[in-house]
C-alpha cells in the first residue's frame, strides 16, 4: 500500500499546527519551517523514486475503492511536481529567515505557508475533481492571507483584486463540477475518463470543457484572464511572491494538462485544443509585450511569468509526444527559474532600497558575483543554449514545425528573444549603470553599499545552479518529461492504475 502518498499532506498540516502553538517564538517557527520543508523534499523524493521504479502509485483512503472513495494518485507528472513543491517551499523558508520580520511571523506566516504547500500538494495528488476543488480552496485561502499579511495599502489593494478574480474562477469551477456530476454521476477522474470514452459523448461536453478551461485559465493566468497577476504579485514580501510565482499558476497549468489529456482529449473535444493553441500564442505575445515597458521590477517579472505560461500550454494545443515532452521539460525549468527570479527581485530591492528599475543601479560594481548569477538566470529564462530554458523551447518549436504550425513556432521563437530583450533592459538599468543621484542632491553613488543577506543569496544561488545543471545535463530531466508525457498521452495507464487498485 502506497501510504507515503499522504506524507505531502500530513507533514505540512502537522507543521502548521505546531507553528500555531509556537506563535510567540519566531526562531522556533522558522526552525519548524526549515525542518518541515526538508522533510517535504524527502517525502517528495520517496514518492518520485517509487513512481519511477514501480509506475503509477495509488492509495485509497479509508479502504474505499475508486470511484466511491477518496483516491490519491501519483504518476510521473504529479510526483515531479510534489518534489519541486518541496524544493520551492524549502527555498522560501530559507529566504524567510532574513526577509520576514517578527510581526508577520506572529500573525501566522509559517503556518500559512505550510497550509499553502499542503493545498498545492493535495491538488497535485488528488484523483477526483471534487477534492481538487477542495484543495484549490485550501490553497487559495492561505494565499489570500499571505498576500495581505503586513496590511500595507498596496497589499490590500492587490489582495482585493486577487481574491475577486480567483473567487470568480472558483465559481466557474464549482458550476462545472455540479453540471458534470449531474450528467455523468461520478467525479473520479479515472471513472470519468472511462465514461466519456464511450461511443457517444454526453451532452454539454464542449460546454463543460469551456467552463473548466475558464476556471483553470484564470488560475493559470492565460490570455485574456491574466490581468490579476501583475496587479498582485509585486505587493507581498519577496519569499511570498517567489512561492506564488513558482507554484500557484502551475497548479492551474497542471489542471489543464490533466483535464485536457485525461477527461477532454482532442478526439472528444477537438475544437478545445485549437482554442488552447490560440490562447497559448496570445499569452506568449501579450505577456512579454507587457513586460518590456514596465518600470517596476516585479511587475516586469510578473508579465514575463504570464508570457511563459504560453510555453506550458503549447504542448496541450499541439498535442504531440514531442510537444508534450517540451512543455513538461519547460514546466520543470519554469518552476525553479521563476522562483529564483522573484527571490532575485527581493535581493535587488534589498541591495538598492528601490523597486523601480530607473531608481536602481550599480549592483555590478558592488556585487559582481550577484550580477553574474543574474546573468545566468536571465540566459536560462530567455532560453539561450545550452541553459535549461533552451531545451523545452527547442522541442516545442520542432513540434510546431513538424505539425506545420509555423505561426506558433515563430511565436515561440520571438517570445524568447523578446524575453532576452526585457531582461537585458533590467540588467542594463539595475546592474550595469551607475546608481542615479539621490533626491537630496548628493553625489552619484557608484552602487549600493548594503551587504546581501546570506539567507537570501543561498537559495537564489542553488536555484540558479539547478537551472545550470538542467541545461548542461538535460538527459535525466528529458527522461522524466518523456515518462510524464507518455502517461498523459496514454490515459489507459492512469485509468487502470486507479480503478484496479485495491484499498
Amino acid at each position: 500500500m502506497s501510504f507515503y502518498l499522504v506524507l505531502p499532506i500530513v507533514l505540512p498540516l502537522s507543521c502548521a499546527i505546531l507553528s500555531l502553538f509556537l506563535w510567540r517564538r519566531t526562531a522556533a517557527q522558522k526552525t519548524v519551517g526549515i525542518v518541515g520543508s526538508t522533510a517535504m523534499v524527502a517525502a517528495g523524493t520517496l514518492i518520485f523514486g517509487s513512481v519511477r521504479s514501480h509506475g503509477i502509485q495509488v492509495v485509497q483512503i479509508g479502504s474505499w475503492p475508486a470511484p466511491f472513495g477518496i483516491t490519491l494518485v501519483a504518476d510521473t507528472l504529479s510526483a515531479t511536481l510534489v518534489l519541486l513543491t518541496g524544493v520551492v517551499v524549502l527555498a522560501t523558508f530559507v529566504a524567510s529567515l532574513s526577509e520576514i520580520g517578527p510581526r508577520p511571523m506572529a500573525f501566522g506566516y509559517c503556518a500559512l505557508l505550510h497550509i499553502l504547500s499542503m493545498g498545492i500538494c493535495g491538488a497535485f495528488l488528488t484523483g477526483d475533481i471534487f477534492n481538487l476543488y477542495v484543495w484549490y480552496e485550501v490553497m487559495l485561502i492561505a494565499s489570500f492571507v499571505l498576500l495581505g499579511l503586513g496590511g500595507q495599502r498596496s497589499q490590500l489593494e492587490a489582495t482585493i483584486k486577487y481574491v475577486t478574480l480567483n473567487l470568480i474562477a472558483s465559481a466557474f469551477f464549482l458550476a462545472a463540477v455540479g453540471v458534470l456530476y449531474g450528467i455523468v454521476g461520478t467525479l473520479s477522474m479515472a471513472d470519468l475518463a472511462q465514461h466519456l470514452r464511450g461511443s457517444s459523448p454526453p451532452p454539454l461536453t464542449l460546454t463543460l470543457a469551456t467552463l473548466f478551461f475558464i476556471a483553470f485559465g484564470i488560475k493559470a493566468a492565460v490570455f485574456p484572464l491574466f490581468f490579476w497577476l501583475p496587479a498582485s504579485y509585486p505587493a507581498p514580501a519577496a519569499p511570498v511572491a517567489a512561492v506564488f510565482a513558482g507554484l500557484l499558476t502551475k497548479v492551474g497549468v497542471y489542471s489543464l494538462l490533466r483535464f485536457f489529456t485525461l477527461i477532454f482529449p482532442p478526439d472528444l473535444v477537438p475544437s478545445s485544443h485549437r482554442l488552447i493553441l490560440l490562447v497559448s500564442g496570445l499569452t506568449l505575445l501579450v505577456g512579454i509585450l507587457g513586460a518590456i515597458p514596465q518600470n517596476n521590477l516585479r511587475k516586469s517579472f510578473s508579465f514575463i511569468l504570464v508570457s511563459h505560461v504560453g510555453y506550458l500550454l503549447a504542448g496541450i494545443g499541439l498535442f504531440s509526444p514531442l510537444a508534450m515532452v517540451g512543455s513538461l521539460f519547460y514546466l520543470i525549468h519554469d518552476i525553479v527559474a521563476k522562483t529564483g527570479m522573484f527571490l532575485f527581485a527581493g535581493l535587488l530591492e534589498r541591495l538598492t532600497h528601490h523597486s523601480d528599475i530607473s531608481a536602481m543601479g550599480g549592483v555590478y560594481r558592488s556585487h559582481p558575483g550577484i550580477a553574474w548569477l543574474f546573468v545566468l538566470l536571465v540566459l536560462a529564462v530567455s532560453g539561450i543554449p545550452p541553459l535549461s530554458g533552451f531545451w523545452g523551447k527547442l522541442m516545442l518549436i520542432q513540434a510546431g514545425i513538424a505539425q506545420k504550425e509555423y505561426g506558433m513556432a515563430a511565436l515561440l521563437l520571438v517570445a524568447g528573444f523578446l524575453t532576452l530583450y526585457a531582461l537585458m533592459k533590467v540588467w542594463s538599468e539595475v546592474l550595469w549603470k551607475d546608481r542615479p543621484e539621490q533626491p537630496s542632491g548628493g553625489s552619484r553613488s557608484q552602487g549600493p553599499a548594503a551587504h546581501p543577506p546570506p539567507a537570501l543569496v543561498a537559495p537564489v544561488a542553488l536555484l540558479v545552479a539547478f537551472t545550470l545543471l538542467m541545461g548542461v545535463w538535460p538527459g535525466p530531466f528529458h527522461a522524466v518529461a518523456s515518462a510524464a508525457a507518455r502517461e498523459l498521452l496514454n490515459a489507459d495507464l492512469y485509468i487502470r492504475a486507479v480503478l484496479e487498485a485495491r484499498p
